[in-house]
């Protein structure tokens, strides 16, 4: 009958629909893309693990990033520097944002499944 889809394409379909999707979800963050295309060069894995002396919680990582795009003069705006964070941090660190700047949508999929980490917002009267 016409107009009817064949078992054979709506597999197709599903799989295309599934392919695109999964695609689509392994493209890099702004961050990832920045830090790789800047960083990656002399800070290899083992840098983030060394001893936390510089980076201790979201402030600082936030700070590290800051202090190095500038020594590096690589003139990024606060925007480019919060989502460098926010790549180190989902990759690396796990700290909580402190600022609602820090707060938007985490840049790596969350490890195994698990959601981004929940802030408690101030309570407002």
């Amino acid at each position: 009958m016409p107009g009817l889809a064949t078992p054979a394409a709506v597999a197709l379909a599903a799989f295309a629909a599934l392919h695109g999707s999964a695609a689509q979800a392994q493209l890099p963050s702004r961050g990832e893309l920045l830090y790789n295309a800047n960083c990656v060069a002399c800070h290899n894995e083992k840098m983030h693990w060394r001893g936390r002396e510089l980076v201790y919680d979201w402030d600082s990582l936030e700070e590290q990033v800051r202090r190095w795009q500038q020594a590096s003069s690589l003139g990024w705006r606060d925007e480019d520097i919060r989502e460098v964070a926010r790549y180190l941090n989902d990759r690396y660190y796990g700290f909580t944002p402190t600022s609602t700047t820090a707060l938007l949508k985490s840049s790596v999929p969350a490890p195994s499944g698990a959601g981004p980490t929940k802030v408690a917002l101030p309570h407002r009267p």
